[in-house]
């Protein structure tokens, strides 16, 4: 198959895209679906092709194929390619569609989340694996069909993937409006909390210093009310002292008029 990359026609290369969508997108379910422990469809398609997959292996072979002859550069050209696939491929579809089909945050050199060292390690042993063993039987097989049916059959796939593509781009849409409409939400909910926040703060401070102030005012009563109290204690002093001078006084004066009634009374006798 030696630069058989230059000798595939476009028929050949669309039935090799969609192959290898399908075969991707039987691996890629079956291990999510696995680890979750329930049915997943990968695709962002309804149909059972994942297209990133497809392009993958298209761009590996195209890459490859013409230095299959070194394992090394065959790697090389695999790591490199597939790794700018997946790059574009993340970006323009989170840019589109607002959402992040894969994340690879949490992995050890990763850039952006988009791409990371493991990856691209596994691209170039996966080209390793296609250009050396799955390619050349799928390749005998594309190869071996009639030319009139291998035209059919690849209209007729890619009419499908077409409309396909865009029921599953109007609901993307739909989904990427939603998204946005939720954010918008969210962002003014977020400012309600903190005007919230501020107007909560605001009441807080005034509410402290309005119990200052009662409190202030409460021992200013108390302190007034004591000193009302120690004058009136006063006046009752005063009062009293008054009433028992005058109350001494008329028991003096009663006194001295009894010893005038006994002088005159004796004088009588």
């Amino acid at each position: 198959m030696q630069h058989a990359v230059f000798t595939y026609n476009a028929t050949e290369w669309v039935l090799f895209f969609f192959i290898y969508s399908f075969l991707g997108w039987v691996f890629e379910s079956t291990y999510v679906s696995l680890r979750k422990g329930r049915p997943v469809n990968r695709s962002f398609l309804r149909g059972p092709i994942l297209p990133l997959y497809g392009s993958g292996a298209v761009l590996m072979l195209f890459v490859s194929i013409p230095v299959e002859y070194s394992m090394v550069l065959v790697y090389l050209a695999g790591c490199v390619a597939a790794t700018a696939l997946e790059y574009v491929t993340g970006v323009c579809m989170e840019a589109i569609f607002k959402v992040r089909y894969w994340d690879y945050s949490n992995k050890k050199f990763n850039f952006q989340g988009q791409i990371c060292l493991s990856s691209t390690l596994a691209w170039g042993g996966l080209t390793l694996l296609l250009v050396y063993g799955i390619h050349r039987p799928i390749s005998e097989f594309v190869l071996a069909l009639p030319a009139w049916f291998a035209d059919i059959l690849a209209h007729a796939i890619a009419m499908a993937a077409a409309a396909d593509m865009a029921l599953s781009f109007r609901a993307a849409m739909e989904l990427r409006g939603m998204l946005i409409r939720m954010s918008d939400v969210r962002k003014e909910l977020e400012l309600a909390q903190k005007r919230a926040d501020v107007i909560l703060a605001f009441a807080e401070q005034d509410m402290r210093e309005k119990r200052e102030e009662f409190g202030q005012r409460l021992a200013e009563a108390r302190r007034e009310g004591e000193r009302l109290a120690g004058i009136r204690a006063e006046e009752a002093r005063e009062r009293r002292n008054e009433l028992e001078e005058k109350l001494e006084s008329a028991a003096q004066r009663l006194e001295a008029t009894v010893r005038s009634l006994d002088e005159k009374r004796g004088r009588l006798g």
